[in-house]
């Protein structure tokens, strides 16, 4: 197994990616390939540049630049390089904790869609109920279809019973009521093509749920546009920061507390960890034809390494080779192949 990683992608660039790396090379037994200037990952690998691969890329894709103008006009950039190594067989998954944007847009051009998949979609795991919820999608795509979601409902179903661990994993549509009436007429058209995709035994749909619902472990599988999941996301993420700043305001209100706080440290801290959307490593994009994990843009070399053990897990799965298998069932319109748009 041969992990691609961008080496100059994220807030702490090449150091994280190489250590994170590395890591994963002993514990995970991957052979890894570092792309990236060639001179910085010298320097952060030191004596121990031989165990790893160096691919030269001697430009990378900054946060703020657009990302379709970057992806085709940077052809020596870090991220480009990975992908193209990917598509050509060099590797067999790419992780990268660069641009969120350049990343879809290049794995949508570079390494393709699976044939018959209209969009790529963002799909992290939250940190609630058993075994985590996928959130599908979390802001790859602003504007959906119901053939759209119906599809992430495939994608997201496959990766929770083959990666997850869920025995037929339930799926709910993201609506502000769980009843089957609820929603906009993208969440009413949708309702209906997934009850019919659950009533023929293709997914286990369980009606629509209700943001509070997604964190209670009632579904396995969040679905939901792209404009919705990232704003569902990121208030699960404030939340969560304010839970832990309140938590750690109150054991620090009076010396009673403190003591508290100390006999509580080591549960606090696995609790605090168990919150942390970072833990599972980064999010993988359902729907490319090759193993793509997008790491957070802050990770440091514990998420790296994270992000490369999922994209381990994900390159082994056979989720691809599934949903290759499947996209028949998941179609409403002619066949659009994996061409961008």
């Amino acid at each position: 197994m041969k992990i691609i990683v961008d080496a100059m992608g994220g807030d702490n660039a090449p150091q994280a990616p190489v250590e994170g790396a590395l890591r994963a090379k002993k514990e995970l037994g991957v052979d890894i390939v570092l792309v990236g200037k060639e001179s910085e990952i010298r320097r952060e690998l030191g004596d121990r540049a031989g165990e790893v691969e160096i691919v030269p890329a001697e430009d990378m894709i900054t946060m703020d630049e657009d990302p379709v103008s970057a992806v085709r006009n940077k052809k020596n950039s870090s991220m480009v390089v990975a992908l193209r190594m990917l598509s050509s067989g060099e590797g067999d998954a790419v992780v990268s904790a660069g641009s969120t944007g350049a990343l879809l847009t290049g794995a949508t051009l570079i390494v393709k869609r699976i044939n018959g998949i209209r969009r790529a979609a963002m799909a992290p795991v939250l940190p609630a109920g058993e075994h985590g919820v996928m959130l599908i999608d979390c802001g790859a795509n602003a504007e959906c279809t119901p053939e759209y979601l119906l599809q992430f409902a495939c994608m997201g179903s496959f990766y929770a019973g083959k990666i997850m661990g869920c025995e037929n994993p339930r799926v709910g549509l993201v609506s502000n009521g769980t009843e089957d009436s609820k929603g906009d007429e993208l969440r009413h058209r949708t309702f209906e093509l997934l009850k019919a995709a659950g009533d023929a035994g293709r997914i286990n749909f369980v009606g629509n749920v209700e943001g509070t619902t997604v964190f209670s472990g009632a579904v396995d599988v969040a679905v939901t546009d792209g404009f919705t999941g990232n704003v569902l996301l990121k208030t699960a993420e404030g939340v969560i920061k304010f839970i832990m700043k309140s938590l750690k305001g109150v054991f620090y209100k009076s010396t009673v507390n403190k003591l508290a706080a100390a006999v509580l440290k080591k549960d606090l801290g696995e609790m605090k960890k168990s919150l942390d959307v970072n833990e599972v490593g980064g999010t993988a994009l359902l729907g490319i034809s090759k193993p793509v994990i997008k790491a957070h843009g802050s990770s440091d070399a514990s998420s790296i390494f994270a992000a490369v053990r999922q994209a381990k897990v994900f390159a082994e799965s056979g989720i691809i080779e599934d949903i290759k298998a499947n996209i028949g069932f998941f179609r409403t319109g002619p066949d659009e192949g994996s061409k961008a748009e």
